[in-house]
């Protein structure tokens, strides 16, 4: 990530209509959980994290298979750790300039999930969860679909942990922040009216003040500082 870009994504800090706003989805593999964030979230402005994506891009620079065959376990290791890495990277720098994010993830280590939240908290994010719910037949027929596919024992692992930890996640995220999308249908017009619904929500999410004590007194201290140096630049 180039320095210049850095510097912008952090100058957007109080004026970011996001910040201090972080969503995570959870869905296994198969569950649309991509499809979800580029209709729900489309034209929000909130930086997406997901390190399938950048892993997705060392394995084609490998020339790796996105079959995911278990001959090239070993060659994906390193890689997946790379792009974690580079995922984890990018979280911070836009942590530093507080921009609302998107934290797409399966949701089944409802453990990990939680320290992020608390930690989040603590930076002063509200958090929020979108709970991207499918029926295990319809994940393993999307998954034999996708470009990179996951063993089928893995998806019905990875479904069967997510779906167990739902009711964890909504005594978590409290039922006034947690939404279950229904993902099964497969007809455009019921799935265009269940998008656009949940669009709503989290359009009303966006505009709501921010709740957590920490980010209004960071808010509050930034326009100080700013308004400073705006009369600052009016009197040289």
């Amino acid at each position: 990530m180039q320095l210049n870009s850095i510097d912008m994504m952090l100058n957007e800090g109080v004026y970011d209509p996001g910040i201090f706003k972080v969503f995570i989805l959870a869905g296994g593999p198969g569950s649309g959980k991509t499809f979800v964030t580029k209709s729900v979230f489309a034209g929000t402005g909130l930086k997406v994290i997901n390190s399938d994506t950048y892993f997705e891009r060392e394995l084609k620079k490998a020339s790796l298979s996105l079959q995911m065959p278990d001959s090239e376990e070993e060659d994906r290791k390193p890689l997946r750790a790379k792009a974690k890495l580079t995922a984890l990277s990018s979280l911070q720098v836009y942590m530093r300039g507080r921009l609302g994010m998107i934290i797409d993830s399966t949701g089944r280590d409802y453990d990990m999930v939680a320290r992020h939240v608390q930690y989040f908290k603590a930076m002063g994010y509200d958090t929020y969860m979108i709970f991207v719910n499918t029926s295990l037949d319809v994940a393993l027929e999307r998954n034999a679909r996708r470009e990179r596919t996951v063993p089928e024992y893995i998806t019905t692992k990875n479904w069967k942990e997510t779906q167990g930890n739902m009711g964890r996640y909504q005594r978590l995220f409290g039922m006034n922040n947690f939404i279950v999308v229904d993902n099964n249908k497969s007809d455009f017009e019921l799935t265009t009216l269940t998008m656009n619904k949940v669009s709503k929500i989290v359009n009303k999410y966006l505009r709501a003040p921010v709740q957590n004590h920490i980010a209004k007194q960071w808010i509050r201290k930034e326009l100080k500082k700013k308004k400073r140096w705006d009369l600052k630049s009016l009197t040289i």
